[in-house]
C-alpha cells in the first residue's frame, strides 16, 4: 500500500514538472527593453499593442522593420518594467495603444478563493433552508390505527365529534342543507389528559389522513421560516384533503399579538397572520379540519380563535372516577398487582391526576416492585411513586 502511495506520488509530482516546463516553454519570449525607450517610442505612437501585468509590460510595434538607432525589429514582442504609475493606462490610451491588463497569480487564487467561499455560503444556505423548509417537515398519516375505542373517557366530546365526522364523510349532502364543516375546532385542557390521542382518534375514526404539528415544528433561528412553514402545512393539507391538521402546543405559536418591535414578536405576529390567512383561505366544504390543543387559552390571539376560524371549543376535563378505573384497568394489563391495589380504591386515590400521571404512578410503582424482587406491586409501591412525583 504504501509502495503504491510513493509510486502514484512520483507520478503526479513528473506530471506538475512536465505540465510547468511545458508552459515555461511554450510561453512566448520577450526582448527586454528599458523603461525609458517604451516611454519615448510610445509618444511617438510606435507602440501598437500593450500588456500590462503586475510586474511587466509586454508590447509590439506597429510598423516592420529595424530601427537604426535603437535596433528594435517590428512585429516581436518587448517587455519592460512596470512602473505601477495611475496615469500609465490612460497615456497609452491616449497614444493609441490598444491595452490590455493580465491579472497576476495573486489576483487569480484570491478570486478562486472568493469563488468557492461564495459557493460554499450560498450552498449552506440553500441546504439550511432545504432543512427548514423541507417538504418532510410534516409527515402524513394515512391510517393513524387508533379509533375512539382507544380512547378512554370524553363520551361528550366523542358525541359532539361524530357529527363533525359526518360532515366531513358527506359534504355535499350537508352543504345541500346550508351546513359546512367547521374550519377548527380548540381543545383545551391540562397536559396528559389524551389531547393528541383524541386528535389520532378522531382522524382513525373519520377515515382520513392525518397531519400532526406542534409549536416548535415553527420555530427556526431565521425570520420568516416560520410563517413558511405555516404555508407549506396548509399546502399539504390541500393536497391530502379531506384531512385533519393536528397543532399541537398551540399556545406556543398563536399568542396574542403585540407590537412591541422585538424580533421575537415581529416573527410570531407574522405567523398568527400567517394562520389566520389560510383559515381563511378555506372554502366552506374544503375537506380540511384544523383541530388545534392548547393548555391556555386565554393566551391566544382573539382573532385566531374567533368563531369562523375555530368555530367549536371545547375542554378537557380531568378524568372522572369511572374514567379513572378504567384508565387504572388498562395501565395494570400485563402488570401483577396485589389485593390492596383495586381499580375502585386507586382511582379514589388518584383523584385530580391526569392520564399521565395515572400511568406514570402505576409504571413506577411496577419498577419499584421488580427492583426490591417481588412480582407484584402493592399499596407502598403505590406511595412510593407518589412520593417520586
Amino acid at each position: 500500500m504504501q509502495k503504491q502511495k510513493r509510486i502514484i506520488l512520483i507520478f503526479a509530482l513528473a506530471a506538475a514538472a512536465v505540465t510547468s516546463g511545458f508552459f515555461y516553454y511554450s510561453s512566448p519570449k520577450t526582448k527586454a527593453v528599458p523603461y525609458r525607450t517604451f516611454y519615448s517610442e510610445v509618444a511617438e505612437g510606435k507602440i501598437e499593442t500593450a500588456e500590462i501585468s503586475e510586474d511587466k509590460i509586454v508590447f509590439t510595434f506597429k510598423n516592420s522593420g529595424t530601427d537604426d538607432e535603437t535596433g528594435i525589429t517590428e512585429k516581436e514582442r518587448f517587455s519592460t518594467e512596470n512602473p505601477h504609475s495611475a496615469s500609465l493606462k490612460e497615456y497609452l490610451l491616449l497614444n493609441g495603444v490598444s491595452v490590455s491588463e493580465e491579472k497576476d497569480a495573486g489576483e487569480i487564487i484570491a478570486l478562486i478563493f472568493d469563488s468557492i467561499f461564495y459557493i460554499i455560503f450560498f450552498a449552506a444556505i440553500i441546504i439550511v433552508f432545504r432543512k427548514f423548509i423541507s417538504p418532510n417537515t410534516f409527515r402524513t398519516v394515512h391510517k393513524t390505527g387508533v379509533t375512539f375505542d382507544d380512547v378512554i373517557g370524553m363520551d361528550s366530546l366523542k358525541k359532539d365529534m361524530k357529527q363533525i365526522i359526518e360532515v366531513m364523510k358527506h359534504p355535499a349532502e350537508y352543504r345541500a342543507k346550508g351546513i359546512r364543516m367547521p374550519k377548527g375546532i380548540l381543545l383545551e385542557g391540562a397536559p396528559g389528559n389524551g389531547k393528541t390521542l383524541f386528535a389520532r382518534a378522531l382522524a382513525g375514526e373519520a377515515d382520513v389522513s392525518f397531519i400532526p404539528a406542534k409549536a416548535t415544528d415553527f420555530e427556526s433561528m431565521f425570520m420568516a421560516i416560520g410563517p413558511a412553514k405555516v404555508k407549506l402545512l396548509f399546502r399539504k393539507a390541500r393536497k391530502c384533503a379531506p384531512c385533519i391538521v393536528f397543532i399541537d402546543e398551540f399556545d406556543g405559536i398563536g399568542t396574542r399579538r403585540n407590537y412591541s418591535g422585538s424580533a421575537i414578536e415581529t416573527e410570531n405576529t407574522r405567523i398568527v397572520t400567517a394562520l389566520l390567512n389560510e383559515l381563511d383561505g378555506f372554502t366552506q366544504n374544503s375537506g380540511i379540519l384544523v383541530l388545534a390543543a392548547t393548555n391556555s387559552r386565554s393566551a391566544l390571539d382573539e382573532a385566531l380563535i374567533r368563531p369562523g376560524r375555530f368555530d367549536a371549543k371545547y375542554t378537557v376535563p380531568f378524568p372522572d372516577i369511572t374514567t379513572r378505573e378504567k384508565l387504572i384497568e388498562r395501565y395494570s394489563a400485563g402488570k401483577n398487582a396485589s389485593s390492596d391495589c383495586t381499580a375502585e380504591f386507586l382511582a379514589r386515590s388518584f383523584n385530580g391526576f391526569s392520564c399521565a400521571q395515572i400511568e406514570s404512578v402505576i409504571n413506577r410503582a411496577a419498577l419499584i416492585a421488580r427492583q426490591n424482587e417481588r412480582n407484584a406491586y402493592s399499596l407502598s409501591d403505590i406511595q412510593a411513586a407518589l412520593r417520586e412525583m
